[in-house]
């Protein structure tokens, strides 16, 4: 149950990441053209619109002053008239405005300009959804295609990837990750822009309609900006956690929901429970403090805000009454002063949502960069079944390549033996002998490091991986079975199959004796876990779907070391239905299951230190003999040897790194 990600998964440069996100965009050019078009003239129209609005306000101050006024005075004389009275702020306002003395509200010209900024906030809104409708679509095939690419990529790592790593983790990064790109594209990316292009615009406005005025405003951004890079930065990292965390949570519940009947029959409960706590914890830390750092940016931009809207009411009121500015201007101004810190604020707010997409992008790019398994250099081609003529001459292999280098002994060296076609081979040993590891690189899981593997003569290295693991047929100690009817399970062996090919596969590997008496027969639907039958019935559902395969190869891989003694000797029958006519590699962990078998390797370190039939191996004496009399006999080790015992276990094989 230990934690195998590696540590320090926080996004270590956050421009290249956020570049390589945007450039998931690009090949949607004509789309984005269409979105950034319609910001442009949205927020051009939106920030055009209180200056109009302002010339409303001007129209309607000028008709209820003029309205008071001497009809057919003339403005001037008025003027002059106030300030030889001493009211010189009264003249400077009048001066400043356009009126007609006696005239009133010119309604006409008013419901003109009302109706002017109702079309443009009208306009403004409907390009407003029309660039989301557009955005979204985008985002909705970039993350689509990142998906697509996601799972190409799963399917083309090595399986020394997913050893080193843990599922839940590898899980989260699909999902949970890509799920976070998508929403800050969505979410992020639109708002951006577009708050962007507003701050700018009514940057410009507010210089147009008074620049004293405007540089009182300009103070929120140095404030802003030192605001949101100081609490940005802690997010940033934050975010990272939370993503990090979620990961280790979700690899965690992952293997307690995979182990469930393990962890409860070893009484483990409260400790999965512990670390359970544990690293929900973290992630509640994680996540309370991204939340609680980027909650603080809105309040900390308001405040901002209001001391920017405190200095331009007192100043702008002042310009008014000295006539340095209209009453619209002034209005409009205000408006444009309110809306200037709504933007920055947002720009704030999404740049923590960026900040965690990147987090997630980060994650994902990893993934995408991993390297891959090594290239096809498919020079070869087999026939549409092989003969299953096997032989290993001088193959060596390790899985730490590096500590190889540096002088370290490989798992296998030298490894020589041959399988001809139709014959069983089976492979025994102690735990990290080799037994597992010898099959996978049959398989090509992993590539060797020295020597060769051949097939009727060809190197399987000249083989298309799938052209090699068509001719090959698994049954493995964890039967897996998918969610679907039983039908559909054995038919995953062969696609193409027929119903009546499928039932022959069951009958001929008993999988028909207990599928006959279920309500629904071969129509009944089992999950993943395997449902309501049996494990011995798991396990002949998987040979059946083997045999329907009829592969040239065939691997067996502790098939009958999960059921009971009963259901093993129809499991065994099952299992010699199989390896009829095909080469066969069973590895065993009870010996009684393998006395037939053609040749048995007995392998010890890497090394095959015996091999010969059943007869021949106990009469020589050795090794095998020890391992046969251990489960026959029963011996008991001396207490003061116990690694006696251990060199009688014949268990499944672990490779030394913990896979």
């Amino acid at each position: 149950m230990s934690d195998m990600q590696a540590p320090a998964k926080k996004p270590r440069e956050f421009w290249p990441s956020a570049t390589r996100l945007v450039k998931l965009l690009f090949p949607h050019k004509l789309a984005l053209t269409v979105v950034f078009s319609a910001v442009i003239v949205s927020v051009v129209l939106s920030v055009y619109a209180p200056r109009v609005l302002g010339r409303a306000m001007d129209v309607i101050f000028a008709g209820v002053i003029g309205q008071q006024l001497p009809p057919g005075a003339d403005k001037t004389q008025i003027v002059d008239g106030l300030r030889a009275q001493g009211q010189d702020n009264l003249a400077d306002m009048l001066s400043a405005m356009t009126l007609v003395p006696g005239q009133g509200v010119d309604f006409t010209l008013l419901g003109t300009l009302i109706l002017t900024v109702l079309g443009m906030y009208a306009i403004a809104s409907l390009l407003m959804w029309l660039q989301g409708y557009v955005l979204n679509i985008v985002v909705m095939r970039v993350v689509y295609n990142l998906r697509a690419e996601v799972e190409r990529k799963i399917n083309a790592l090595p399986l020394s990837y997913f050893d080193s790593r843990q599922r839940g983790d590898v899980m989260s990064r699909v999902t949970n990750d890509v799920d976070n790109i998508q929403t800050a594209l969505q979410q992020a990316f639109s708002q951006l822009v577009q708050s962007v292009l507003t701050v700018i615009g009514i940057a410009v406005m507010m210089f147009i309609v008074s620049w004293q005025l405007a540089l009182v405003a300009m103070i929120a951004l140095p404030l802003s900006a030192v605001a949101a890079g100081f609490i940005g930065t802690r997010a940033q990292k934050l975010y990272a956690q939370q993503w990090e965390a979620t990961g280790h949570l979700n690899g965690h519940v992952e293997e307690s929901f995979s182990g469930h009947e393990l962890v409860h029959a070893y009484g483990r409960q409260h400790d999965m429970d512990a670390i359970f706590d544990e690293r929900n914890a973290k992630l509640f830390k994680a996540s309370f403090g991204a939340q609680f750092m980027s909650g603080t940016i809105m309040p900390i931009m308001q405040f901002i805000s209001y001391l920017s809207y405190v200095g331009i009411a007192v100043l702008g009121g002042l310009r008014v009454a000295t006539g340095q500015m209209t009453l619209g201007d002034a209005t409009a101004f205000i408006q444009y002063s309110r809306e200037f810190t709504q933007p920055l604020s947002q720009v704030a707010g999404m740049a923590t949502q960026l900040q965690s997409g990147v987090a997630s992008a980060e994650r994902t790019f990893e993934l995408l960069d991993a390297q891959e398994q090594d290239p096809e250099t498919a020079t070869r081609e087999l026939p549409e079944r092989a003969n299953g003529h096997v032989r290993f001459e001088n193959v060596s292999f390790s899985y730490d390549k590096q500590a190889l280098a540096h002088g370290a002994r490989a798992l296998i060296e030298n490894l020589s033996f041959e399988a001809r076609p139709g014959h069983t081979v089976a492979i025994v040993g102690h735990t990290g002998a080799g037994k597992t590891t010898l099959v996978n690189l049959i398989l090509r899981f992993y590539e060797i490091d020295d020597g060769s593997i051949t097939l009727d003569g060809i190197d399987i290295r000249d083989l298309a991986r799938d052209e090699l693991r068509s001719q090959v047929g698994m049954v493995l100690q964890d039967a897996w079975l998918f969610s679907g009817t039983i039908m559909e399970n054995i038919r995953y062996g062969r696609q193409e199959a027929t119903d009546h090919e499928v039932i022959e596969a069951a009958k001929a590997t008993y999988v028909d004796r207990f599928v006959r008496a279920l309500p629904d027969g071969y129509d009944t639907v089992i999950d993943e876990e395997g449902g309501s039958i049996s494990v011995g019935e798991k396990q002949l559902i998987t040979i059946a779907r083997a045999f329907l395969a009829q592969p040239s190869l065939l691997i067996l891989d502790e098939a009958t070391s999960s059921v009971d003694t009963r259901t093993e000797l129809l499991v065994q029958h099952a299992m010699a239905a199989l390896r009829a006519q095909r080469t066969s590699f069973v590895i065993a962990h009870r010996l009684s299951t393998i006395r037939d078998a053609d040749t048995i390797l007995v392998m010890d370190s890497g090394q095959i230190v015996e091999q010969g039939s059943h007869d021949d191996l106990i009469a020589m004496g050795g090794h095998y003999s020890a391992l046969y009399d251990s489960q026959f006999n029963a011996p008991k080790a001396p207490l003061d040897h116990p690694e006696q015992a251990l060199e009688l276990n014949t268990a499944q094989e672990v490779p030394p790194d913990g896979r």
